[in-house]
């Protein structure tokens, strides 16, 4: 699923709407500031002509060299004019005007031709018209000009508008984001209630359901935790007091074979049941949440003690190797219980299924991973994906619960770190190993 950020997509938003609104109103005061920049020349040429219809009669008096009415300092800028009579004929033209006429058609009003725009005056009692014209460079000039001076500002007030909305967006976001840090930082061992972060009112209504569903998830918790340590202790000890009598019984009936047989029967039957009971309050325990919380753990004496519970150091001969690396410390966020619960299980499940005479090696690595291998027949890659399923065991007929995997993949999990199984261990044909790899560990 694609993640997107709600500031961004605001500020996107307001933006896009922002910079098309601008674009609108600059294409529509361009418009109109060329509308408006056209009708004033227009005017102006219009009354440029009819003045100097005025001024015909008065100017053409008396002989003249020729019909060029010179004037200094005359541009391509500059307005030009014809004086023509009724023939059609130039009999008087300003410097900068062509020498035929502006236009053939005589009508009174606007004309255009490729360099002027021209205003044909009406016709007075003389036989004379005037024709003005003004250059097509001048006017284009003086229209882009206004055009720019009118649209430029709001362009260039854009990435003012940017910031200004950017800063805006991420100012009123920012209760949201203290929320987004505090709900991120709940989970797993940090089930606190948010404190207050004085937020907008849409907001308040949102922590105070993310408080109550904080609350009610560490009643839960707490109560399964609980439940599971009252029931660990009300089942152990009749299980352990009828283990207890067993035993009792087996010396009373020495005397008779077949009857210590069926007591050792039931010693044994006595034993298994205590075990899949304490595999079952600890699949409890570890569905609880129990490796939820985070503190820093010290994994070293944890395994060592496991180790030396498991395999006593007055023995002979030791079914368990271990290298550390010559590590001083092998730091986890976790939970210590929860921890021991995983390595014990992880250990006794290697020895169980272990070779006779094989040992079980147990290797803590400096990138963070803890490798729990055993000599054993290679198990087919179908069977191996599902042992940490509860209740899925291998092909063998060594008694277990099926449970030993689950509850350490389980506790895993919550502790954020990554269980593997593979079978057989790689580079050997023959094995199981079991690879924990821990996050954020420190090691000394």
């Amino acid at each position: 699923m694609k993640h997107w950020s709600l500031a961004t997509r605001i500020v996107s938003s307001v933006l896009s709407v922002v910079t098309i609104s601008l674009l609108a109103l600059s294409m529509a005061v361009a418009g109109f500031t060329r509308y408006e920049i056209t009708e004033r020349l227009d005017n102006s040429l219009q009354e440029v002509s009819e003045r100097l219809q005025a001024t015909t009669v008065t100017h053409l008096q008396g002989p003249r060299p020729d019909n060029v009415a010179w004037v200094p300092d005359v541009g391509p800028r500059t307005l030009a004019y014809q004086v023509v009579d009724r023939s059609g004929h130039v009999v008087l033209r300003s410097q900068n005007a062509p020498v035929q006429p502006f236009v053939a058609d005589m009508r009174t009003g606007f004309a255009n031709t490729p360099t002027f725009r021209v205003y044909v005056a009406a016709p007075t009692t003389t036989a004379y018209r005037v024709l003005v014209g003004e250059p097509n460079l001048h006017r284009r000039g003086a229209t882009w000009r206004a055009t720019a001076m009118a649209v430029v500002p709001i362009l260039v007030f854009l990435p003012v508008i940017w910031v200004l909305v950017r800063l805006i967006v991420r100012r009123a976001l920012r209760p949201l984001d203290r929320l987004h840090d505090e709900m991120q930082s709940r989970g797993s061992g940090n089930l606190r209630p948010i404190a207050s972060l004085d937020l907008p009112v849409e907001l308040i209504s949102i922590q105070h359901a993310v408080n109550t569903l904080l609350s009610r998830l560490e009643t839960a918790l707490s109560t399964e935790r609980a439940f599971a340590a009252s029931a660990a202790h009300e089942l152990r000890n009749p299980i352990a007091a009828l283990l207890a009598q067993a035993q009792v019984l087996e010396t009373a009936v020495a005397p008779d074979p077949a009857l210590v047989a069926r007591v050792r029967v039931i010693t044994t039957r006595t034993r298994r049941l205590g075990r899949t009971v304490e595999k079952l309050l600890q699949f409890s325990r570890a569905s609880s949440g129990m490796a939820f919380r985070r503190e820093r753990v010290d994994l070293l004496p944890i395994v060592h003690i496991l180790i030396d519970d498991m395999d006593p150091p007055a023995r002979d001969s030791h079914r368990i190797e271990m290298d550390t690396a010559d590590m001083k410390a092998f730091i986890i966020h976790g939970d210590m219980d929860a921890l021991g619960i995983l390595f014990r299980n992880l250990i006794e499940n290697a020895l169980i299924h272990s070779a006779p005479g094989q040992p079980v090696r147990l290797t803590l690595e400096r990138d963070g991973r803890v490798l729990i291998a055993n000599d054993c027949a290679p198990l087919p890659p179908s069977v191996a994906a599902r042992l940490t399923n509860p209740f899925v065991r291998g092909a063998t007929r060594v008694q277990g619960s099926g449970l030993g995997l689950a509850i350490a993949n389980n506790i895993a999990r919550q502790m954020d770190a990554e269980l593997r199984i593979a079978s057989p261990v790689p580079g050997s044909s023959r094995g199981f190993v079991v690879s924990v790899r821990f996050p954020a560990v420190e090691v000394s």
